[in-house]
Order: structure tokens, then sequence, then C-alpha cells
């Protein structure tokens, strides 16, 4: 339970968001396009309120935009709960189907639970060592960074945060291309954890991204691009000029790709239950024993799952009504009626099958255009594009550790409050002693630019132009997205018929177009796993002790993290005390 709480908290908790949306109003991006102090007053208090002048997180003004943000959390975790359920019981008893990763999450689980016993398997030595190693690179990549910057006006990094850019080095040579290192052994790691080929395709992607830039500088394509521009600026005009595009070409294909696939296995598997029709067996016993499930699970009926799902999925449709009446409420209920039980379905039968998951790319942002709604409040209102396939996996996980399904909701409803409160509390003086960003946050100082630049990007779809065509129709390149359809489909095909590894194909997407910063380091952790350890350990073996290593690295990087932060908090308490 420890361990989910500090999970939810390494991400900042549900309240980081509030951080981000208070850098976000004030952004140069949000300016450009006009929209400094539209803001309505459910997503973020006026600009000119003692809650975002005076950096207060403890003001009234807040107030409806937590309980909203706490309205959608227990509302998300409740559809979660019951959708992923009934797809668990539907793709594991019913279709039987093998969810190939499941017991690689389960092992690194059973891991911890070892700690108390007296005679330890490889499992607790694995977790000892990530955690050993997490804590000595901690001290150098967050606790010197975090204990400076406290105690002086700016942090001391030895290692560069969040990474080396080099893209102005590198621009006489390539020219238009972002290029730099993140130094991080996590990512090292991440490489042995993350399946071989899904790396190899990552890096082709990245390889092919530096082929690619400088010939389409050439030819006057990446034509935004400027001498002297960063990796961040880099990366976001690079997107508005070709790799957006080419990311959605690649990501439409996949869909069809993961569809194909699904409807294919399905096929087969509707052909095997006739087969074993004809073999004899009683449909009778078949149908009552379908939805059967094992003893001791914790299981409940099927249709309280889906009575609960009804209902919370209601609850969404109201609420976004009412913050957005402007959007047609057909669509909102096809959303969550039709659209999330759908793409819910196939990927819980995806990840049965082969791990994998689809996502339709920018289905909300079509719905939007289709909609012809204007203005900044539909993006704002939590309109419901959601996906819970994920969760039949983790209901497998769950049953093969041997947890009750009840238990882990009441974990759950003990975890999700407290994680809340924790958020809350630490974001408000962390907020209140410093601006967010700033030196002391660098990833925040380097990333929420460039997240704040794409998230106007997508907002122009249904703002009025700024001197011309919306920022996302600008992006848009029909020839570009063809033609990276028929690259990804003809890839896939080909990997197929030569029976070569198509996981390649999900990291290519995951790849292109990005910042490539963590290459070097997941690569290296690639080849490192597959080459080293898996021939010294058995590769079997070593697939099961990876998590457990990334397990204990991250538990012994939050363990520095906390010090860091506790000294940071503790001095700016000291310095803010009247004595």
């Amino acid at each position: 339970m420890l361990l989910s709480v500090a999970g939810t908290m390494s991400l900042g908790g549900p309240i980081a968001d509030l951080i981000f949306r208070q850098y976000f109003v004030n952004s140069d991006a949000v300016r450009d396009a006009g929209l400094y102090g539209a803001f309505p007053t459910w997503w973020i208090p006026s600009m000119n309120s003692p809650a975002m002048t005076e950096r207060m997180l403890f003001h009234g003004d807040w107030l409806i935009p937590i309980l909203l943000i706490a309205f959608m959390l227990v509302i998300g975790k409740l559809k979660s709960y019951t959708l992923g359920y009934f797809f668990f019981r539907l793709t594991s008893d019913v279709e039987k189907l093998p969810f190939p990763f499941a017991p690689v999450a389960a092992s690194g689980s059973m891991a911890l639970s070892e700690s108390g016993e007296k005679k330890t398997s490889w499992k607790w030595n694995v977790f000892s060592i990530g955690a050993i190693i997490g804590m000595v690179f901690a001290v150098v990549q967050v606790g010197i960074p975090l204990v400076t910057g406290a105690l002086l006006t700016k942090p001391i990094q030895i290692i560069p945060l969040p990474w080396l850019d080099t893209t102005t080095m590198s621009e006489g040579l390539m020219p238009a291309t972002p290029t730099g290192v993140t130094i991080d052994l996590g990512l090292l790691i991440t490489g042995m954890v993350v399946p071989f080929w899904s790396v190899m395709g990552t890096a082709a992607a990245v390889l092919l991204t530096f082929i690619l830039n400088p010939i389409l500088h050439h030819f006057d394509i990446l034509n935004r691009w400027q001498p002297g521009m960063d990796v961040i600026n880099t990366t976001y005009v690079n997107g508005l000029d070709f790799w957006t595009s080419f990311g959605i070409g690649t990501a439409i294909a996949l869909v069809f790709i993961s569809l194909y696939q699904c409807g294919r296995d399905l096929a087969k598997q509707v052909k095997a239950m006739r087969e074993q029709q004809k073999a004899g067996a009683s449909a009778t016993a078949r149908r009552e024993n379908l939805w059967a499930a094992p003893a001791g699970r914790g299981d409940y009926p099927i249709m309280y799952a889906v009575g609960i799902y009804v209902v919370a999925a209601s609850a969404v449709v109201i609420l976004s009504q009412r913050l957005a009446p402007e959007f047609p409420l057909w669509i909102l209920i096809g959303f969550v009626f039709i659209y999330t039980p759908l793409i819910s379905y196939i990927n819980a039968r995806l990840i049965g099958i082969n791990g994998q998951q689809v996502v339709i790319p920018y289905l909300r942002e079509g719905a939007f255009i289709l909609s012809g709604v204007k203005g900044i409040n539909i993006w704002l209102a939590p309109i419901p594009v959601d996906n819970y396939g994920a969760m039949a996996q983790i209901y497998r996980t769950k049953e093969l550790t041997g947890t009750n399904f009840w238990s882990y909701v009441k974990a759950d409803a003990l975890i999700v409050p407290l994680s809340f409160v924790l958020s809350f509390v630490f974001w408000a003086f962390i907020w209140h002693s410093s601006a967010i960003p700033s030196d002391a946050f660098p990833w925040a100082q380097k990333m929420w630019e460039l997240q704040a630049k794409n998230t106007m990007v997508m907002w122009s779809i249904t703002l009025p132009a700024q001197g011309g065509t919306p920022l996302f129709y600008q992006a848009m390149h029909p020839w570009t997205i063809a033609g990276a359809g028929v690259f990804t489909v003809g890839a896939f095909s080909l990997l197929s018929a030569f029976n070569l590894p198509t996981m390649a194909i999900y990291g290519f997407i995951y790849g292109i177009g990005q910042i490539p910063h963590s290459l070097i380091f997941l690569v290296a952790g690639a080849f490192i796993g597959k080459f080293y350890f898996q021939k010294r350990f058995g590769q079997t073996q070593f697939l099961q002790m990876a998590p457990v290593l990334m397990a204990g690295y991250t538990t012994g990087m939050g363990l520095i993290a906390l010090v860091g932060v506790a000294v940071m908090l503790i001095t700016k308490a000291i310095s803010a005390a009247p004595f």
C-alpha cells in the first residue's frame, strides 16, 4: 500500500496538474493565442486572484477546480474497476487468453512480499541490488541538486538535468535535428525490461529522424527551423512541418493493423469453439459455466459491474454537459457507451494475446471538429474518451499474486484519498515557497514549454486563427499522413511475411519524431540485457529478474528524493520563519 502511494506521488499526485495549469495560463503560447485571462474559474482561479498572485493552494478560489479533480478521480476509479473487471472476466475466464506479461508483473510484486521471510529467494536479492544502485545514483542526480538548491540561489547539477542538449553544437553537421543525451541509469535498466525488438524499433525511428531531418531541411520541408534553436524549439517546429503528420499516419495504420489482428484471432477462437461443439461438449453446460468465477478471488456479479459503470459514466456525461453545454450530447453518450467499451475490449484482447495496445489517434479532436463548437471550454471539460483495456491485465496480475479483488479495491479506497491529501499538502508548500518552473525544477523548465506549445496547436482547432490558418491545420499534411500509413503497413507486412518480430513497429511509432536523448542508454540497456545477462542467467530467468531490478531501482531513487525534498522543505520553512 505504501508503495502504491509512493508510486502515485512519484508523478506528483493528482494536484500536480493544478501546478501545470498555473504555468500554462501564463505561458507565451497562451498569450500568443490571445487566451490570457480567458479561462473559466472552474478550471483555474482568475489571474488577479491571491490564489495565483501569491501562489496559494490554500485559497477558496481553488475549491471548485480541486473538487472537480477529486470527483473525476473517484468516478474514473469506479469506471476502471467495473469495465476493466468485466473485460477481464471475458478475456481471461471466458476466452482463456494467456496475458503473457502478467506473470512478469506479478513476479515484481511477489519480490516485495518476501521481505519478511527468513529465507529469501533471488527476487529480494535482486530488488535490494536495484535499490542500492538507485540510491547511489540518486545522490548524484537528485540529492545534490535538491539540497544545494535549498541552500544556494541556484542548484548544483553534476549531471545535466533533464538532459545534455547538443542540438546547437551539431546543427552544422545535422541541421534541424535535435541531438543530446539523458544521463540516467534508469533508462539503462528500462532497456533491459522493455522487449528488445521494441527498443530496436525506437532506435530505428531515431536513426531515421537523424537521416531524414537534414534532407527534409535541404528540400525546404522543415522550413520553420532556424540555426540556434534548442531541442525544444527544434522538436516543436519540426512537428509542425512534418513529424506530427508522419506520426498520425503511422498511428492510424497501427490501428487498422491491430483491428485486423484482433478480428483474425477472434475468428480463430470462434472456429475452435465450434470444433469443440462438434466434439460433443454440452452446450447447456458451457452456457451455465461460461461466466463461472473461481472461488476465493473476490469476484462479484457481472451485472453489478455493468450497473456501476452505467451510473458512473452517466455522471461524467452530465458533468461534461454542464461545463461545456455547447458540445452535442449524442457524442458524449457515444463516447461512454459505445467507444469506451469497444476500445477497452479490443485492447484487453490485444494485451491478453501479445501485450500490446492500440489507441485511435485524435479521436477527441476529430469529434470537436465535427461538432463545430468553438472556444476552449470543450478542451477543459472532462470529455470522456477512455480506454480501460489495461485493467484486464491488472486483474490478471492480482489473480497470479493471490490478491483478493476486494482487497485490491479496499486498498485503493485508502490510497486514493491519502495520495490526494499528501499531494495537496506537498504542492501547496512547494509552490508557495518558490515559482514553478524555475532552476530548482529543470524538467518542468524544459518540458512544460513544449507541452504548452503542443497543447495550443491542438486547441487552435476551435479558436479564431491569429492572422491565418490555425496551427493544427498547418501541421496537417495529407500526403505525409498517407505515405506514413503505407510505410507502416508495408513494414509490418514485410516483417510478418519473414516471421520477423513485428513488435519493432510499436517501438518505431513510439520513437518517431520525438526527443531522442534517451536512446543511448535505452539501447545500451537492451544490448546488455540480451547479450550478457540473458546468456549468464538464462532468458526466462533474466526476464523475471529485470522488472524486480527496476522496482528496486525506482524505490532507491525515491528514498533519496524523499530525503532531498525533506531537506528542502525544512530549509524553506526555516527561512520563512519570523525568528
